[in-house]
């Protein structure tokens, strides 16, 4: 799993550059044809990977219900993030991984509930899901890009 993990970090660290300099209006800017905005896609992703790897797991994630509201999969940006919001998801972004790391280095990854995928596939092991988010993570790192250009 550790080697799954360097794939996140590097995704991770991805984000992080492609969001960089752009200000608090541009990160909530949801561009004509879009339902999101650049902060909800970075939230989302933080969203995902504590479902995927820690609540399928049965472990505590390191997010709020209420965090998990906002930016889970099939919600749309409703509202305008602030500062401070957008503070916390990016230090999110880092701190989830980082805590990832320390967890897969005490074993902690010893349980997994089975999960069917909205693309058809099966999650079935703790390393599937890490794969999965590795690439959900993929697939929002294009919409970023995609978003980018337009605000």
């Amino acid at each position: 799993m550790k080697e799954l993990l360097e794939i996140t970090k590097t995704s991770r660290n991805m984000v992080s550059k492609l969001i960089q300099g752009y200000t608090l209006e541009q990160l909530n800017k949801v561009p004509a044809g879009f339902n999101n905005n650049l902060i909800w896609n970075v939230g989302h992703i933080v969203v995902t990977q504590q479902l995927l790897v820690y609540k399928l797991a049965g472990l505590p994630m390191m997010i709020s219900d209420e965090f998990v509201k906002k930016y889970m999969k099939g919600t749309k940006t409703e509202h305008q993030a602030t500062q401070e919001e957008v503070d916390e998801i990016l230090s999110l972004l880092h701190a989830t991984v980082e805590q990832t790391a320390k967890d897969i280095d005490n074993n902690l990854f010893q349980n997994f509930t089975e999960y069917p995928t909205s693309t058809g596939f099966v999650l079935k092991s703790n390393a599937d899901s890490m794969e999965f988010n590795n690439f959900h993570e993929g697939l929002h790192i294009g919409v970023i890009m995609a978003i980018r250009k337009l605000v």
